[in-house]
């Protein structure tokens, strides 16, 4: 499989270029446009736990496209409905990557894509609940963002504190911790930073620079309510 990000400034696509009988899976409404040779498949990914835990996450589709170069060499243009970037993460096959649920865009087809459980702690008080997406095998995935991706790359025992909402991916053998922003509720309340992650190196987080929950708070509290205001 070849590919290239387009468009890297504003609003970028994912153009992947299959030999026939190569396929890519994608997120299922991550299709933009492409070739008259490749099929469009649905499929659940995972096995049935894996269907049963992404319904419970709001938001997140149940299946995944599987486009196929089937009648001869075709391509795909992927991309997703949010303004933000894409970026491209080879795996070696050696750890897993978690993906918080809305991170995942698409991937080479031997790429395994699972939901796995958070301990009961993380999923009471993270934002992404109990279930969160774990990415593991060796190839190319593709992960998509709310606004651009920085990458953080902390040295052994070194810390780094992030906002839930600005969260994209980290690898599985990465220590960390949800916790309060400041050290009482009401503090935390009031700066507006509820809860927030503290990774301990070594290891690479991926962050995005905007927050959807925040924008979300924004559009709505730009809508006319049913008294006039």
């Amino acid at each position: 499989m070849e590919y290239k990000i387009l468009y890297q400034d504003a609003f970028p696509v994912v153009e992947v270029r299959l030999r026939q009988g190569e396929s890519v899976k994608a997120e299922s409404d991550a299709m933009v446009a492409m070739s008259g040779t490749v099929d469009v498949t649905g499929g659940m990914e995972g096995g049935l736990l894996g269907g049963r835990a992404r319904r419970m996450l709001p938001g997140e589709s149940l299946f995944f496209q599987r486009l196929t170069a089937s009648r001869g060499p075709g391509y795909a243009l992927l991309g997703h409905p949010i303004p933000g970037g894409i970026i491209d993460v080879e795996l070696d096959g050696t750890y897993s990557l978690i993906v918080q649920k809305e991170g995942f865009l698409a991937a080479e087809d031997r790429i395994q894509v699972d939901t796995t459980m958070q301990n009961l702690a993380r999923g009471l008080f993270s934002r992404e609940g109990f279930f969160v997406t774990q990415v593991s095998g060796r190839g190319t995935v593709f992960l998509s963002s709310y606004g651009a991706i920085h990458a953080i790359n902390l040295e052994p025992n070194e810390e780094v504190i992030v906002d839930n909402g600005h969260l994209v991916a980290w690898p599985d053998y990465m220590n960390y911790r949800i916790e309060k922003a400041s050290s009482g509720w009401f503090s935390s309340i009031a700066s507006g930073e509820c809860l927030v992650c503290r990774f301990r190196g070594p290891g690479i987080v991926l962050i995005q620079t905007r927050n959807p929950s925040s924008f979300a708070s924004w559009i709505r509290g730009m809508v006319p309510t049913g008294n006039g205001n």
